[in-house]
């Protein structure tokens, strides 16, 4: 976008608009700076507003909010930085007080040059001592400050390293060899920053449409070692025939192929991929949807392969119980980074049990008690570990590769009907269990709970679907068990 044209572009964002009705008179000096500037100039949504003011943000902020009539909070003491939101909580304006002598000095304390543009609230020419305008032509990600880490903006907040990693990945801009050199120089900063700051940078990155450019360069530039060393130690483990690349490169490439079937599911999933894609469209926790939670999982499903690999005598390579390992290791990465226990449980959960379908391929035609097995057993990952075993078999192509995975293939899409359906409505006994107690004449307990369980298998399997069925199965089973 040309500079003449973005004034007029902001000033036809209606939350531009509204704050600079809101805001009419105000004789503080404010601005319009940072990602909004940055996305309007890329002509990118603007869905949030920055704005940094000469005087006091909390009481701009909370003219603002006045103004909208929406809630009004501080962001940061220390900083001065305040948001306000409008009532149904579409959109945030933040509002920082300006930090040194003027504007000059404010933008001069920012991370990056493309993020160091401003333009006055009221309109007019973009301010731009930093030179981002130029580089964000140039799809340039250049740090600010001197040519030392010391000397540079990465010494002021230990996130930015992570943070290059991110815009890179969102907005396809690339840093330049000397910000390039300073950011491996500073990678190691990131250990210092707050664990939730961290993890908020990773979901972006990983939920980005380049997650793979995204950690690619995280990876070339020592980040992914800090932040994710799990992922980083997969490198050079190499695998078995089976595989054609080694642990580091599988797990991208399976990363890719679950975009894949993230932008077509069809493609696998035929008619099923209606309801599969509405189910995993819907958000899931830490403002991730259920696909891009699965990206996550699919990056560290094998992350207990190191810990576990061994060589048989016949030279055959093994990982015998990465799958385990791997649940174990997540949770404990789950914890450092503070993330939701909902999504620490679902990558711990598909990761834990990763390989079982594959291990069914060899047993169809399945009897519904063996799908009943892997549902129970899978539960409440059984959707999301079916999906996965997709992506993870498409990139697997050593020995045998492409009748491997037609088989395998066929076997999920068959799965998957069943496990939309488990999750849309799971069996349950054909009666409750008090009902089932004054039956038989027993008191709740152990042996009600297993008779109950296995009324539920019995449901789903055919075995037994009225209540006069269910009480004479339950009946049987005890008989068959005198011991109880």
């Amino acid at each position: 976008m040309a500079r003449a044209d973005l004034s007029d572009r902001l000033a036809a964002e209606p939350l531009v608009k509204t704050a600079r009705e809101a805001l009419a008179g105000e004789a503080d000096e404010l601005w319009i700076v940072g990602g909004t500037v940055r996305d309007a100039l890329l002509g990118r949504p603007v869905r949030d507003l920055d704005l940094t003011v000469r005087g006091d943000s909390q009481r701009v902020a909370r003219k603002l909010a006045r103004a909208v009539g929406g809630p009004v909070f501080p962001l940061s003491e220390a900083f001065g930085a305040w948001r306000a939101m409008d009532p149904d909580r579409t959109w945030t304006c933040d509002v920082t007080e300006m930090h040194g002598e003027g504007i000059d000095a404010d933008l001069a304390r920012r991370d990056f040059t493309v993020n160091a543009i401003a333009v006055p609230l009221a309109g007019g020419e973009p301010h731009d001592p930093q030179g981002g305008l130029q580089d964000l032509e140039n799809k340039a990600l250049r740090v600010i400050g001197g040519p030392t880490v010391e000397e540079s903006a990465y010494a002021d907040d230990p996130l930015r390293p992570l943070r290059l990693a991110r815009f890179a990945a969102e907005l396809d801009l690339h840093p330049t060899p000397d910000t390039r050199h300073l950011t491996q120089q500073a990678a190691p900063l990131v250990r210092n920053a707050a664990a939730e700051r961290v993890f908020q940078e990773l979901r972006r990155i990983v939920s980005a449409d380049r997650v793979i450019d995204g950690l690619a360069l995280s990876d070339e530039l020592g980040l992914t070692a800090v932040v994710l060393p799990e992922l980083y130690a997969l490198h050079g483990v190499e695998q078995s025939h089976f595989h054609h690349l080694d642990v580091h490169d599988h797990t991208i490439e399976v990363l890719r192929c679950h975009l894949a079937l993230e932008h077509d599911p069809e493609g696998v999933f035929g008619e099923l991929a209606e309801p599969l894609d509405r189910l995993m469209s819907e958000p899931f926790a830490d403002e991730l949807t259920g696909w891009q939670a699965l990206r996550f999982a699919a990056l560290l499903h094998d992350c207990g392969k190191p810990a576990t690999r061994g060589v048989r005598p016949d030279g055959r390579v093994t990982f015998i119980g990465h799958d385990k390992a791997g649940a174990e290791m997540i949770r404990d990465l789950c914890r450092r980074l503070k993330t939701s226990e909902r999504l620490r449980e679902l990558l711990a959960g598909v990761t834990r049990h990763h390989l079982v379908l594959g291990f069914l391929v060899h047993e169809r035609p399945l009897s519904r008690e063996r799908i009943y097995e892997y549902l129970q057993r899978c539960q409440p990952v059984e959707v999301e570990v079916t999906l996965l075993t997709c992506a993870d078999r498409l990139a697997t192509r050593g020995k045998n590769a492409e009748d491997a995975i037609k088989k395998h293939l066929d076997l999920a899409r068959e799965l998957m009907a069943e496990a939309l359906e488990w999750r849309a409505d799971p069996p349950e006994p054909p009666l409750r269990g008090g009902e089932l107690a004054e039956e038989l004449g027993i008191d709740p307990g152990p042996e009600l709970g297993e008779l109950l369980a296995r009324l539920r298998e019995a449901r789903f399997t055919g075995e037994a679907e009225t209540r006069e069925e269910a009480v004479a199965l339950a009946r049987r089973l005890r008989e068959q068990n005198p011991a109880r």
